[in-house]
Order: structure tokens, then sequence, then C-alpha cells
């Protein structure tokens, strides 16, 4: 049976499921409040790739560094079935963390048994957890512990405190101590070495998927903030809308089903027959902003793609040159660098103008190379969003919304279901197919 369904958010969660239900028969509209698809993961324009091959065509640029892991089977194969098998990229960069004013390569195990900033007991113990978790097939037996605790115990304090409090402080800050033992295991249980990146940017991807889904008969409203979503007189649901550039000028459309990609506090607020009872138990967690400064540079900076920042005085938490993992040419000889937060929403840095952005970090430059002038610099973005990085607590799991809510035709699936692991398109892909799945089970037939 052919359904009016609308999904809200183009992400690539959203888009994964527009596509599928466009394929299963559905007439899909799809919802985005920003100009273009892709959601928290969406790029921007950087120009045309002055040789290689990607010479001369139009180039995107992350505004939030990403990139695949050799584990993330269900992006690989959306990526490869959309016709861009050719543009994924797989290379071994560089990963370091620096510490005492030093940088040391950490990211194998041969790496971790020679890390010079603990003793060999300490390094031989942090093997040998990491080890664990790597092997353990499901962090169950890792219920209700805090990622701080175990690794305190486990890998021992001098480890602890040279490695993982400076890298939990740096993603939470204060909550750092409250943060879930199972998403720390999904941290190290999924990630490999080796990493995949679309060349010229993952947006081309999402401007695939989104092209996909219009080929199958689906409509695309970019551009278009959901101001309400409630039940009908006829037992469907209407949604209401509006242009983000005309938010007065609203419009109202009737579906069978509403799919919600939104972030479930946001679809509580956008639902009001929603009861109190669902919002008593999933209108609920914290969450913290993320944070980007880019800088094109008219040199390299370092010889490492990722650096986790591991000594105290930051004002930000990673430093990625991008382009010591994708080639320079590819965006007309920049050299691009990261200087990625996590903050909470209330944190000063989101009130910043770019140019304070800049004043307050480019003096810390000099500490990762002390040859670094301001004037290396020849152009600056900057973005944020909001409610990107859910603080995963032990009581985390008890939260997780169902795809079903109690108002019929509606339906919910976002980054809060993927647990316990960590926020990335594979396992935004991988929820799309499960929640269509669900979807078929419900209503059987097309």
């Amino acid at each position: 049976m052919r359904r009016e369904i609308a999904v809200l958010g183009a992400g690539v969660l959203g888009l994964t499921t527009a596509l599928r239900l466009a394929q299963r028969g559905h007439s899909v509209t799809v919802y985005e409040r920003e100009a273009e698809p892709g959601g928290l993961a969406s790029g921007f324009l950087v120009g045309r790739a002055t040789s290689g091959p990607l010479a001369g065509q139009e180039v995107w640029l992350d505004k939030f560094y990403h990139h695949l892991f050799a584990s993330d089977r269900h992006a690989i194969s959306l990526i490869e079935g959309s016709g861009l098998a050719e543009a994924l990229d797989w290379r071994r960069p560089l990963t370091v963390t620096l510490r005492g004013g030093q940088v040391y390569q950490l990211d194998d195990p041969a790496s971790v048994l020679k890390f010079p900033p603990i003793s060999l007991p300490s390094r031989l113990r942090m093997a040998a957890a990491l080890a664990t978790l790597k092997a353990l097939p499901s962090p169950a037996p890792l219920e209700g512990r805090t990622a701080a605790a175990w690794l305190r115990v486990t890998m021992g304090a001098e480890a602890y405190q040279a490695v993982w409090e400076p890298l939990l402080k740096g993603k939470f800050g204060a909550l750092a101590g409250e943060i879930a033992l199972p998403w720390f295991w999904g941290r190290v249980h999924d990630r490999t070495a080796r990493l995949g990146y679309v060349r010229g940017g993952f947006q081309r991807f999402y401007n695939r998927l989104a092209a996909r889904v219009a080929e199958r008969g689906g409509t695309l409203k970019l551009g278009t903030q959901i101001q309400r979503i409630e039940s009908g007189d006829g037992g469907d649901l209407a949604v209401t809308f509006a242009s983000v550039s005309d938010p007065t000028q609203s419009e109202r459309a009737r579906y069978d089903l509403v799919v919600s990609t939104l972030p479930t506090r946001l679809t509580c607020q956008l639902t009001p027959d929603l009861p109190a009872h669902y919002r008593a138990r999933y209108e609920w967690g914290r969450a913290y902003g993320a944070h980007c400064l880019i800088l094109a540079l008219d040199r390299p900076m370092t010889a490492s793609y990722w650096m986790n920042v591991n000594d105290p005085g930051f004002p930000f938490m990673v430093f990625v040159e991008h382009t010591n993992y994708m080639p320079p040419e590819d965006y007309g000889g920049r050299h691009l660098v990261y200087l990625g937060n996590y903050r909470a929403m209330d944190d000063p840095l989101f009130k910043m103008s770019k140019d304070q952005v800049l004043g307050a970090f480019l003096p810390h430059l000099s500490k990762i190379n002390p040859a670094f002038d301001p004037a290396w610099v020849t152009e600056s973005w900057m973005f944020a969003a909001p409610y990107a990085q859910p603080i995963v607590t032990t009581d985390y799991r008890q939260h997780i919304p169902p795809f079903d809510t109690p108002l019929k035709g509606l339906f919910v699936a976002n980054m809060f279901q993927v647990y316990p692991h960590d926020r990335g398109q594979n396992y935004s892909i991988e929820l799309a197919e499960r929640l269509v799945r669900h979807l078929d089970e419900r209503f059987p037939g097309r």
C-alpha cells in the first residue's frame, strides 16, 4: 500500500530512510532546515581542485571533520551503491598525541607499547585493557560502570592521567567522570587505523543520496523548518512548516506517517499531542554543541592528520590537519586545519565572533609548531552546531526511545539511538535500515 510519508531532517539518517521508503513505492517528502542536505555532516564549497583525479571539479569541505573506519560497512555499502566507489579513498594517516609539549604517535598496539610519557608497566596495562575492549563482542557486561573509574583501575593512574583523562575532559568537560563505559567500548571496538574519505567532500555523497530520493519520486524541501506536528482529523498527521527565510508564512500538509530524525527533545517540543509519560522518560538528557574553526594555510603545520591535544591550557581539544590525509591539490593548494571543540551550549565560545576566536586560538599554534606565524593563515571559516554530542551517562540506556511513539503514525530515529556506538554516519545509516525494516513489519504490504 502506497503511503504519504514525511521525513523530518535530511542528514544521512533521514536521506537513507527516505531513499529506502521511496524504493518501496511510498510517496516521500523530506524537510530540512538547512539549504543543503547532510545535516550536521554537511559541507561547503571551497572552489575547484587544481590537479589530480578531481582537477577542475568543484570541491566541498566538511564543516566538521569526519572520516570512515574500515569497519563502517553500512556507510561503505551505501556510498558504493550510490556510484561513488571510485571516489572513496582509503589511507592510513598518522594519529598523534600532544603530551608534555611533545608529539607521540599513538594509533596502534605497537605505538602504545612505545609511548614514552608513561612507564613500561603502565603501557602494558593500557595495551591489555584496550585489547580486551577490542575483543569484547558486546558491551553488555560493562553496563552501569563509568569509563573514568574503569580506566583508572584497569590501566592505572599514570596511563589514565596522561592519556584518557585529558581526552574525556576535552570532550565532556566537567561531566567527564559521568560517561558510561559502554560508550568508551564503542570508541575502541569500532575504530581502525585505516580511514576512508570521499574525495571532494562527503557532501558529494549527501547530494547523490538526495538526487536518488528525487529520482524515485521523492520531494526535498530544503530551507524549510518544521513548526508543529499534530494529529489530523482523519487519523493522519498534520505537519506545519514554513520557509526559514519567512517563518510567518506557514503551510500545512497531511501524511499517513511521519518519521522524525530530529533530536527527541525537539520532536517533543514540536508535538504537543505526545503524552506526559512519554516526555518524562524520553524528553531527557544533555548534549554539548560542536564548534570548529577551520584555517587555510599557505604551508603545512605538522606531519600528522589527527592530534589529540592532551596538554592543558589549549582552547581546542583536537588539531586535525586535513591535508595530511587528503592532498592539498584537492583544495586549490590550500593546507587545511580544523581546531575542534565540544562545549556546553551556554559556553562563551558559541557567542564569540570569528575574529575573537582567531585571536584566542592562533597564539597557541606556536606550541604545536614554533615557526608558526599568523601570516600563514590565508582564509578561515567557523561553524557551530547545537546538541551535537550526547552526554552518555550510565542511565542513558534507560532513556533511549523506541521507534514507535504514542502518537499514531509518528516515529522517531535519531543519534540518541545509536548507543553504545558514538555518533557517526555509519551508525546513522544502520539505524535507518533498522527503522525501515521495522516499518515493513508494522505495515506489511506495499
